[in-house]
């Protein structure tokens, strides 16, 4: 399976091209990486992104690349469940200069809009940093509440990861993420 393009007022989001190596192996290098456990090599970005963009075939949900209508590439919004993950996730990340204009808000409505209407999850988990305050922030206006029974990755404990639970509206349909 391909991923779907999906289309907000201001952004796109498309399955990955080889362009959207460049950006993120720097992201994933640089210290804005670290509340993902990073920096990474080359190897190890190259590797993660591969899994993101393969997760399509496998499972039938993974990374999408953010870009501007216009096609500037912002960074990548996921729903993916490496084998670690107790669960589906809905995870993201931006270039350097793409923060603090919505993108991120507005690309994880989309991709959750999709997963309740096209895929039918009944609900997914982002696994935060109990330190990185955008992304608390982030899922707290996305509507996700923090999970403290829900199992966290592999190896991970409560003073690494806080696990936030993202679900639909009360009645089950998605049009509060619309």
């Amino acid at each position: 399976m391909s991923a779907p393009v999906l289309e907000t007022r201001r952004l796109r989001l498309r399955g990955h091209v080889l362009s959207d190596m460049e950006p993120l192996c720097a992201l994933l290098a640089s210290d804005r990486s670290r509340f993902m456990d990073g920096p990474y090599s080359r190897r190890e970005a190259w590797i993660m992104i591969a899994a993101d963009a393969g997760s399509w075939d496998l499972l039938g949900f993974g990374g999408w690349g953010i870009e501007t209508r216009e096609g500037a590439f912002l960074g990548q919004i996921a729903i993916g469940k490496p084998p670690h993950f107790p669960e589906v996730e809905l995870g993201w990340m931006l270039v350097e200069g793409a923060e603090g204009h919505g993108y991120a808000t507005e690309a994880a409505m989309a991709a959750l809009d999709w997963a309740w209407s096209e895929r039918g999850l009944p609900t997914l988990v982002s696994y935060v940093d109990p330190g990185n305050a955008r992304s608390r922030a982030l899922a707290e206006r996305l509507g996700a509440v923090v999970d403290t029974q829900a199992a966290r990755p592999e190896g991970e404990t409560a003073t690494q990861t806080v696990v936030y639970r993202h679900s639909p509206d009360a009645d089950g349909s998605p049009e509060a993420y619309a």
